[in-house]
């Protein structure tokens, strides 16, 4: 990296012509590199609720964790700053949740509610800088797209009834879209999808318009081989796999006792690396906005080498998971 920007600056006088070429060629190589981690392995992030709450965020809202965005970003950034030193070596934006709608109906302005998402950008990616200066080591930043099932904030990014067309989701997604690609994250995350339709949506406008970020997508599930929905998995995946920008494909937010079976059936359509963060076996409930406890315990240290002997190489956390266990993660 630092030989290539040597020789960006130093073929500035030759034409900006030439200087933009070599820019492009640099945002290659990141892919590449990344690319090339995700093959051998990259330890996620866990849960941004929980951390934020264990901070005293009150997130019992339609907003849920982007609540910390208008006026707690300390908070978000140590969250960040805590998976990093973990172990993380990508974390997520806070930006599930935040949407230019969600923020608008709470009161605020389309400007203010830009504002909050750029921000959430702008803090992962300061504490990903912070952490590689104070220890050398370079992770990432992936901007967040959740589904528009987290706006209408009822349990449904786990059952996928409602129906949109593609001008509709994209007129939901792209004021945060544009917003997450205007401060440069590192790569896009699609996650917690429960429909194919939405995904596709979203992956044929950034094939048009953003084509040099590399794209993850993961689902939620009905069971092993369905998505939330009740598409196949083989549906699902082999759609989505034909994006040459999506670089690895998978699960997230399901119980542990589903990932092996899942993970199976998903290795049967794509050669891609897989993506899996599931939580820790609870149940959301809607009406209280909070996750139903549970006696169950994983022991994420034998059942992450055991999911990477499935193909699951980008492995981390979703709800209720934390530091601790991501800890246990190491791939």
């Amino acid at each position: 990296m630092d030989k290539l920007k040597v020789v960006t600056r130093s073929t500035r006088p030759f034409g900006d012509g030439c200087f933009l070429f070599l820019l492009k060629n640099e945002k290659e190589v990141l892919m590449m590199n990344l690319i090339s981690r995700a093959k051998k392995g990259i330890v996620l992030d866990g849960a941004m609720s929980d951390e934020l709450e264990r901070q005293g965020v009150k997130t019992n809202n339609k907003l849920w964790t982007a609540t910390a965005l208008i006026n707690e970003l300390d908070k978000i950034y140590q969250a960040h700053w805590d998976y990093f030193t973990a172990g993380a070596e990508l974390v997520i934006t806070d930006t599930y949740q935040a949407n230019v709608q969600a923020f608008t109906q709470a009161g605020y302005s389309e400007q203010e509610a830009e504002k909050f998402i750029r921000d959430a950008v702008k803090v992962a990616k300061k504490a990903r800088d912070d952490y590689e200066q104070k220890t050398g080591k370079h992770n990432y930043v992936a901007g967040t797209v959740g589904s528009y099932s987290a706006y209408l904030a009822d349990g449904n990014e786990y059952r996928g009834d409602y129906e949109l067309s593609e001008l509709e989701y994209l007129a939901f997604h792209l004021p945060r879209l544009r917003q997450i690609l205007a401060e440069k994250p590192d790569l896009i995350a699609l996650e917690t999808q429960p429909k194919l339709d939405e995904p596709l949506a979203v992956l044929n406008w950034l094939k048009e318009n953003a084509s040099d970020y590399p794209v993850y997508v993961s689902f939620t599930l009905k069971d092993a081989t369905h998505i939330s929905d009740g598409t196949t998995l083989e549906q699902a995946v082999s759609a989505v796999d034909k994006f040459e920008q999506v670089f690895a494909i998978g699960i997230n937010c399901i119980s542990p006792d589903l990932v092996a079976p899942a993970l199976k059936e998903i290795g049967k359509y794509t050669f891609k690396p897989l993506v899996l963060y599931p939580n820790l076996g609870a149940s959301y409930d809607p009406k209280i906005k909070q996750w139903r406890e549970f006696k169950e315990k994983f022991d994420f240290n034998k059942l992450t080498k055991k999911w990477y002997q499935e193909g699951a190489r980008l492995i981390g956390g979703c709800c209720t998971t934390g530091p601790t266990e991501i800890k246990q993660m190491l791939v």
